[in-house]
């Protein structure tokens, strides 16, 4: 179980760094920017885009199903920064 305030921390990182979320369920998915992920009290709404045929969704996880946070890259600069 992860709470809102972690992984808004990981959202809102200066610089952000891409990250992934493992789900109780063995699912994960990949944070790859700050747009792809809208964090609530109890949930999470995270974006997702399948390479191979191009789908998109919008898929809405439970906070109490998350079971960790793995840092997957290096820190990427918002674009409006300078540098």
């Amino acid at each position: 179980m992860i709470n809102y305030r972690k992984l808004g921390d990981h959202v809102l990182a200066e610089p952000f760094r891409p990250f992934r979320i493992r789900m109780a369920s063995g699912q994960t998915f990949e944070v790859r920017h700050p747009e792809m992920i809208l964090v609530g009290r109890n949930t999470a709404r995270i974006y997702t885009t399948a390479a191979s045929n191009g789908h998109e969704a919008w898929h809405e996880v439970s906070l109490l199903m998350v079971e960790s946070l793995e840092p997957t890259g290096r820190p990427r600069r918002r674009r409006n920064d300078q540098g």
